[in-house]
């Protein structure tokens, strides 16, 4: 495994394999590597000859207050866990690599963006594809693997990839949850033990929504009410709870077609998404 540290020696690399008839996937990463990046490590192994982990926490996608100055970095455990994974190369960025001083050119997205995380996280958006659309160009891959853990940020990039004609396929991950249920996120790891155990009711009361569809409940309204009742007994605070269509995320009333049940909680002073596809017999 190589590490690479700058955008002409990526782009290098990815020419020379591309060169060799090799194809590329990209796995894009802030770090602190859990096992739910493995796993899209895992697809993109299974899809491509050669695998980049990109390893760069953007802080163009972070607002003011936020993590940023305290997102984990763990470098040397990142290392080891892409070596054991099969990485073919580390890609891993300062930020004065990635940006320059005086950068005046940016993505926006002005659709897919403006609700959910976009709505509670300004500019957060812009962030994410600005930086994807680097990545892009400087990685070269004919493949990339996004998670569905954060279904907002994955349909924003397809739609990134379709309206700038990327020629890369976007590959989806499975949201890969702890043994107790709660979908594994870097910011696990702020939670306090108590905050941990109350953690556990996100997951649940997207389950107990979904059964509640599963038994023949198709008003949102009734779902999401499910969600509160359970998710509000040990008092997490919910910033959104809407099930959105799965192509468009436009606002449903009525599940009638493939649909998205998105959540974002506040577990004390950390914030958590979480979501579960619910889909329709009808279609």
């Amino acid at each position: 495994m190589i590490v690479i540290e700058s955008v002409a020696g990526m782009q290098a690399q990815s020419r020379n394999w591309q060169q060799s008839g090799e194809s590329i996937a990209l796995v894009a990463t802030m770090g602190n590597l859990h096992q739910g990046h493995i796993s899209l490590v895992d697809i993109a192994k299974n899809k491509a000859d050669r695998v980049v982990v990109s390893i760069f926490v953007n802080p163009t996608q972070f607002a003011e207050g936020e993590d940023l100055d305290t997102y984990p970095k763990t470098w040397d455990a990142d290392k080891t866990a892409c070596e054991l994974a099969g990485v073919d190369c580390i890609f891993f960025p300062g930020e004065s690599e990635m940006y320059y001083k005086n950068k005046s050119i940016g993505v926006s997205e002005e659709s897919l963006s403006q609700s959910l995380c976009g709505a509670s996280r300004p500019g957060h958006f812009s962030g994410v594809v600005t930086v994807v659309a680097k990545l892009f160009n400087i990685c070269l891959p004919d493949y990339a693997v996004f998670g569905r853990k954060d279904f907002q940020q994955l349909s924003i990039i397809k739609r990134l990839v379709r309206d700038l004609n990327f020629p890369i396929e976007i590959l989806e991950g499975d949201i890969i949850r702890e043994a107790d249920g709660l979908a594994m996120s870097s910011r696990n790891q702020y939670l306090s033990a108590d905050e941990r155990l109350a953690a556990l009711l996100i997951n649940q009361s997207l389950h107990a929504a979904e059964l509640l569809y599963e038994s023949g409940e198709k008003q949102c309204s009734a779902l999401i009410r499910r969600f509160l009742e359970t998710a509000e007994q040990v008092g997490l605070r919910i910033d959104y709870a809407e099930i959105r269509s799965v192509e468009h995320l436009e606002l449903l009333e009525m599940v009638f077609e493939q649909s998205v049940f998105a959540v974002a909680v506040y577990v004390g002073d950390t914030r958590l998404i979480d979501n579960v596809v619910l889909k329709s017999t009808e279609i």
